[in-house]
């Protein structure tokens, strides 16, 4: 701090040249004026900001998170305790998403943001919920082992990949079209600072369909290091050259041990990659071109045998994923699986923002169109049960519009229809998820 005879040597000098010289002394009382006129604006400003991002933040946590009020929630179980098998509309594909970190609620007001939009036409979804505890799932393939496993006192089953050299667990998703997503959930057991800097998960897409890298491939490497930020690694090969090396920073240390949600969206040769709601990897040049990649393949290493232990489940894989947008605008209605609720529920998952955001941008393009938004279940549970559960999702989807887009209330509608019109088999897990869906009708 300044001392008195510090501050008056610096003060004095300035009360002299004022005096000395009205004209000078006017200017710069004025600019001095225009500065703390200036900085009283920035002030209000930052004021504003953070009472709209308090608003902004309270809306979001009341429709994504009904019930918080913004409380902190503690006690987090480090294992899923929602299975898919509940009743009123059994959702699978739609078990609770894990968005907490260990220092309270993440702000999900990020997810507003959130631009990943999974395909709307079903190819393949697993949750192991049609196969036995200890079996290898019957909808997938490798050459070493792997078995069905519970985790806790959760009835939701996921498989348990084994670590090792040229092993490949393939689910049985039929060709991979030019465009299309995949999602799954992810859990781990046993990771700590010792963890090896090369334990990873590899997500491969290929032209071989069976036990070989292939001649053309597109590889991305998930880090588990718990000690550094590893990064995600990418690699590709075409016609057996390799074009694409290289590793995008991304500390992922918290995340692959709090049940992350992975995204993947491939159209044509640009290649899109999220863990939660961050995205990490956009190459736009990286996919062979012609749709030669054909078969989704996983392959962990390095992973210590019977400490670190890692598990997969809801994995989903659907064509498009593009852009809903024009459907929507050209053909006036879409129907998608991809908005997510909570098992049992009306409480929307956080990463079903990035197709609740492209029906925004439509009603703010097209002033004139109005929308029926429809909810349908699956047919696990009372058929009455289904009928309420279905309605209430959709004035969910509604609420999201209004509250987090501005969308005017008058211009939607919504409906339920639960059970009542199936697209797929509702005795096969991949018909309930097609069941399982949101549709949005030009009116």
């Amino acid at each position: 701090m300044r001392t008195l005879a510090q501050q008056l040597r610096i003060i004095l000098p300035l009360v002299l040249f004022l005096f000395a010289s009205p004209d000078a002394g006017a200017q710069l009382l004025k600019k001095l004026g225009k500065a703390a006129e200036r900085a009283a604006e920035r002030t209000v400003e930052r004021r504003v900001e953070k009472e709209t991002q308090e608003k902004t933040d309270a809306v979001l946590d009341s429709i994504l998170e009904p019930g918080s009020k913004g409380k902190q929630q503690t006690g987090q179980n480090p294992f899923p305790m929602d299975g898919g098998n509940n009743p009123g509309g059994s959702d699978g594909v739609n078990a609770t998403a894990n968005i907490l970190d260990s220092g309270g609620p993440k702000s999900i007001q990020v997810y507003s943001k959130f631009d990943f939009v999974p395909g709307d036409k079903l190819l393949f979804f697993d949750d192991f919920s049609n196969d036995f505890i200890g079996d290898f799932p019957s909808k997938w393939n490798t050459n070493g082992g792997g078995e069905v496993v519970t985790l806790n006192d959760s009835p939701e089953k996921w498989l348990e990949l084994i670590s090792g050299y040229n092993l490949y667990f393939i689910p049985d998703v039929p060709s991979l079209p030019e465009e299309y997503t995949i999602e799954f959930d992810i859990e781990t057991v046993g990771l700590d600072n010792k963890t090896s800097s090369t334990a990873t998960l590899r997500i491969s897409i290929s032209d071989d369909d069976l036990f070989k890298e292939g001649s053309n491939f597109v590889h991305s490497h998930l880090p588990f290091c718990q000690y550094a930020p590893i990064g995600i690694n990418m690699e590709n090969h075409i016609n057996s050259e390799r074009e694409i090396y290289s590793t995008v920073k991304a500390d992922l240390r918290d995340e692959v041990l709090n049940r992350p949600h992975i995204s993947i969206a491939v159209n044509k040769q640009r290649y899109r990659l999220w863990v939660n709601e961050e995205k990490y990897i956009d190459i736009p040049r990286i996919v062979p071109q012609g749709g030669v990649l054909k078969t989704l393949k996983f392959h962990m290493n390095n992973f210590k045998d019977g400490k670190e232990r890692l598990f997969i489940t809801n994995l989903k894989v659907a064509k498009g994923g593009l852009d809903l947008r024009r459907t929507l605008i050209s053909e006036g209605k879409v129907s998608t699986n991809g908005i997510l609720f909570d098992s049992g529920s009306a409480n929307i998952q956080p990463q079903s923002m990035g197709i609740i955001r492209q029906i925004s941008q439509v009603l703010q393009q097209e002033s004139s169109m109005n929308l029926n938004i429809i909810g349908h279940t699956d047919s696990d549970g009372d058929d009455t049960t289904n009928m309420q559960l279905s309605k209430k999702r959709a004035d969910a989807v509604r609420n999201a519009l209004v509250e987090i887009y501005n969308v005017a209330g008058d211009r939607l509608k919504t409906e339920g229809k639960g059970e009542t019109v199936p697209i797929g088999d509702n005795g096969t897990t991949d018909g309930k998820a097609q069941n399982r869906r949101v549709e949005f009708i030009k009116i």
